[in-house]
């Protein structure tokens, strides 16, 4: 076993190795970086998020077909969006026309509203980003969808450890200063964060020793990021760099 301190080390070493511009050429968020827009960030972030599993250069294939369908200008066509008619076929593994639908007909709701920053509001009873998460679900699901579209916005409350939405918080909330993340929420602070936990960052964290349970769930999240907070309370979720880098670049 690694001793603590050298592990911090270890992992502050690989986060500043990994987050740098180079990390985008190959990311789906390198496809969020060419809008300067506030609105057209966060929304295209988001889409893209959502259907952000499997191979990345297939996300990044759909991504830019997404970007296609929006005309480059995301918050414009959110705003004139009338119906599915408008768009063409459309599928990432299981997101599909009709998913995209809701998306789009749930945000431009939000909007109508507020923002979507404010949808991902703290919660009156549920405490931190948990809660945070829960309203911003809330928030998507207030318009009429079909049921299968749940599945898209996933839940904290069933124990899912949100993967897809913990990637879009990050690309929002963490600082723009290496040029990875792109900082534009205030709301926010990075010390709530949690990392995406996904196949390549909790096995590296088992390795590491710095997650013992089996299921890759919102519990194990909890267990993770009170590690990584003992690390950086201030921005634990940069560890998602190091561990997620080790498995992709490394095959640690």
């Amino acid at each position: 076993m690694i001793p603590k301190s050298e592990l911090k080390d270890f992992l502050n070493h690989k986060s500043l190795q990994y987050e740098t511009p180079d990390y985008l050429k190959s990311d789906p968020l390198g496809l969020v970086h060419q809008f300067t827009k506030k609105e057209d960030i966060e929304i295209i972030a988001l889409i893209i998020s959502t259907f952000a599993w499997g191979n990345r250069k297939s996300i990044i294939k759909s991504g830019n077909k997404l970007i296609e369908i929006m005309d480059h200008h995301p918050f414009e066509f959110i705003k004139e969006y009338q119906g599915i008619y408008q768009l063409p076929h459309f599928v990432h593994r299981t997101f599909n026309r009709n998913d995209l639908h809701f998306f789009l007909t749930s945000i431009q709701n939000i909007y109508q509203e507020s923002n979507l920053e404010e949808s991902f509001s703290l919660h009156h009873e549920i405490g931190g980003l948990k809660g945070r998460i829960v309203n911003f679900r809330s928030r998507m699901l207030s318009v009429d969808h079909e049921k299968r579209t749940e599945k898209h916005i996933a839940n904290p409350l069933k124990n899912s450890s949100c993967k897809r939405i913990n990637m879009f918080l990050r690309w929002m909330v963490r600082n723009s200063k290496c040029g990875v993340d792109l900082g534009i929420w205030s709301s926010i602070d990075t010390s709530e964060l949690y990392i995406p936990l996904d196949v390549h960052t909790s096995r590296n964290a088992r390795k590491l020793g710095l997650l013992k349970r089996k299921q890759n769930d919102w519990k194990a999240l909890e267990e993770l990021m009170g590690n990584l907070r003992a690390f950086d309370p201030k921005d634990p979720s940069k560890y998602d760099y190091a561990l997620f880098g080790l498995g992709v670049f490394e095959d640690f």
